[in-house]
C-alpha cells in the first residue's frame, strides 16, 4: 500500500510513520513543515519512507502536495497535521487568528481529503483515518474551545466521508486519544499534567506509540468498520 501521513515528523505523527514503516511491503509518505532533521532521520532509517515538505497554510504548497498524491496513487490517507490553536477563553479569541487556524487545520485537511477521495473513487477502495482528541468527549476543557470545535468539525466531516463513499469501498474512521505529551503541547503547565495523570484511570498518560497501534489496525481493518471514532481514554467518560 501507499500511505500518506500528514504531519509525520514529530509527536504522534512520527510514531505512526515508525509503526507503519515496519511493514516493508508498504511505502509511507509523510509531510513536515520545519522539522528537517527529524524528517530526514525517518527517511534514512527506513528505505520505504519518503518525506515531503508542505506548508498547510500556503495554497501553492498544498497544491503541490495534491499533485504528488496523484503520482503516489495513495491507498490510505492519515490526517494528522495541525498547528497549535489559541489556548484562551472563548471571549478572548482573536478573530484573525481564528480564521488563520481554521484555514490551516480544517480547510487544508478538506483539500487533502478531497484529493484522496478522488483517487480512491477511481480505484474503488481507500481508507481515511483522522487523528482527533478525546477532548471532544464529555465536558470541554476550559480554554480549549477553538481546539475542541475544530476536532468536532473534523469528526462530523469524517462521518460524511464514510457515508458518501461507502459504495466505493472507502472507509473513514477517527482515532481520539486522551492527553499525551508531545511537541504539540510542550508548553502545558506541569501542574495540569500532574492533575491529568492523577485523575486518569490508569494513572499514566497514553503514549504516541499506542495511538500508532490503533492507526495501524485501521489501515487494514474490515470495511464494516466505517464512520467510527476510536476513543482512547481508558473509559474516562463512562
Amino acid at each position: 500500500m501507499n500511505i500518506l501521513v500528514t504531519g509525520g515528523s514529530k509527536g504522534v505523527g512520527n510514531a505512526i510513520v515508525n509503526k507503519l514503516a515496519e511493514k516493508s511491503g508498504d511505502h509511507i509518505y509523510f509531510t513536515y513543515l520545519n522539522s528537517e532533521a527529524a524528517a530526514s532521520e525517518l527517511e534514512v532509517k527506513y528505505p520505504n519512507v519518503s518525506k515531503v515538505q508542505c506548508d498547510f497554510s500556503d495554497e501553492n504548497s498544498l497544491s503541490s502536495l495534491v499533485d504528488k498524491m496523484e503520482q503516489w496513487n495513495i491507498d490510505v490517507l492519515i490526517n494528522n497535521a495541525a498547528v497549535n490553536p489559541q489556548k484562551k477563553h472563548f471571549h478572548k479569541l482573536d478573530e484573525a487568528s481564528l480564521v488563520r487556524d481554521f484555514k490551516t487545520n480544517i480547510v487544508s485537511t478538506i483539500t487533502v481529503t478531497q484529493a484522496a477521495i478522488r483517487i480512491f473513487r477511481k480505484k474503488k477502495s481507500g481508507k481515511i483515518i483522522t487523528i482527533l482528541s478525546s477532548a471532544i468527549i464529555g465536558k470541554p476543557a476550559v480554554g480549549w474551545s477553538e481546539y475542541i470545535a475544530g476536532k468536532n468539525y473534523l469528526l462530523s466531516l469524517s462521518k460524511s466521508w464514510a457515508t458518501e463513499n461507502n459504495r466505493f469501498n472507502i472507509t473513514s474512521n477517527c482515532v481520539s486519544p486522551s492527553f499525551m505529551l508531545t511537541d504539540f503541547n510542550q508548553d502545558v503547565d506541569e501542574r495540569l499534567v500532574e492533575e491529568i495523570i492523577s485523575s486518569h484511570p490508569l494513572g499514566k498518560l497514553i503514549l504516541p506509540a499506542e495511538v500508532a497501534d490503533a492507526v495501524a489496525f485501521l489501515t487494514t481493518c474490515s470495511q464494516h468498520i466505517n464512520g467510527q471514532n476510536i476513543v482512547m481514554n481508558a473509559a474516562m467518560d463512562i
